[in-house]
């Protein structure tokens, strides 16, 4: 059972995210040859002050 987990940075709408795992699923079932039955997509909103790069937060940019 493939696990896969997608980290981003929060304000992607709900379409965005649905579009994102059947991608991703497709993706995995190609790869892999595991039914998409078995794939399991975890999304984690990072909020933008809590990521930074380059010495800044994303919230401050």
């Amino acid at each position: 059972m493939p696990y896969v987990t997608v980290k981003m940075l929060e304000g992607r709408t709900e379409e965005q995210k649905r579009a994102l795992i059947e991608k991703v699923t497709e993706a995995v079932t190609e790869t892999t040859g595991a039914s998409a039955e078995k794939v399991v997509v975890f999304i984690e909103d990072i909020q933008k002050n809590s990521y930074g790069t380059n010495g800044k937060l994303y919230s401050d940019q």
